[in-house]
């Protein structure tokens, strides 16, 4: 925690100069930045169905691909040439 005490005879403008800069030094602004769009890790119920409904759809992706109503892409697109200057 930062602790700033007014001294004798300063005005209030240099006193939050004063806290701004040293809150500014600290990095607790950065940090707190940092932290503010964070998701929160989903719980267990979320990850399940999640798991469930990404082998569901993989699983009907491979029959569709063995039946044949679907091309197999490849995982990568073609690699492009470079051209030399």
């Amino acid at each position: 925690m930062i602790n700033v005490e007014k001294k004798e005879g300063e005005s209030n403008d240099s006193l939050m100069r004063r806290f701004t800069r040293k809150i500014q030094s600290s990095g607790v602004l950065i940090r707190k930045k940092k932290g503010q769009y964070r998701m929160k890790d989903p719980n267990k119920r979320a990850r399940r169905i999640s798991a469930i409904r990404r082998t569901k759809s993989q699983q009907e992706r491979a029959y569709l691909i063995k039946i044949g109503k679907l091309e197999e892409t490849p995982r990568f697109g073609p690699r492009k040439k470079l051209k030399k200057n």
